[in-house]
């Protein structure tokens, strides 16, 4: 059995992945993957034709993890695990990623207003270049939002690079009447289903 005071790689820039980890214990270092204009990226984030919110994430994650993993190969790191994670919100079963722009946002939050949505996170975890793949879901209903209220969340800075362009953490919170399921999935990383991982890779956290 790996203990928690070994550590794993986490493939994303996420600050809020991080701190997640963080707080359960798990010793971490950050894969940087391509982001670059001068490079490709290493996964195309893009909705294939008729793919549902389900099956994107499921693959953008498992793509995410793979690419980690060939990563590590290539820069001849130590082979710990890779641990990487992917977050959408669904309104009536369309996909509502990161705003491309403040006028995009503005739409998204104006959509979510008053309404029920869902968010997916599905998280992968390789070890020995074997994928495995969990799913959090979570149900969060938002009271109606002004424009006043859309135009200060954006202006924060808070819906920039985030999915259905908000924070649950953040202003965005004031806006949530309800959760049902993880709150921890909608921050991008479900931390119950991420500790399922680690224990069946044989990392232990409690001990």
């Amino acid at each position: 059995m790996v203990s928690a005071k070994d550590y794993i790689y986490l493939a994303s820039r996420s600050a809020r992945r991080r701190e997640l980890l963080k707080q359960i214990g798990i010793r971490h270092n950050v894969l940087l993957m391509r982001e670059t204009l001068t490079r490709p990226v290493d996964v195309d984030e893009t909705p294939l034709a008729e793919e549902s919110p389900t099956d994107y994430v499921y693959r953008i994650t498992h793509a995410k993890a793979e690419a980690g993993w060939l990563r590590l190969r290539q820069r001849k790191l130590p082979l710990s695990p890779v641990l990487a994670a992917d977050t959408v919100v669904v309104l009536d079963g369309c996909i509502l990623g990161k705003p491309r722009d403040i006028e995009h946002a503005e739409e998204m939050l104006r959509a979510l207003s008053g309404r029920k949505h869902q968010v997916l996170t599905a998280i992968g975890l390789a070890v020995q270049g074997e994928i495995k793949l969990r799913l959090s879901t979570t149900t969060v209903r938002f009271r109606d939002i002004s424009q006043r209220e859309i135009k200060a969340c954006i202006a924060s800075g808070e819906s920039h690079d985030k999915a259905g362009a908000y924070a649950i953490q953040g202003l965005a919170a004031a806006f949530i009447i309800e959760i049902c399921g993880s709150y921890s999935g909608v921050m991008g990383l479900p931390l119950f289903e991420t500790v399922q991982l680690l224990e069946e890779a044989g990392i232990s956290i409690f001990f």
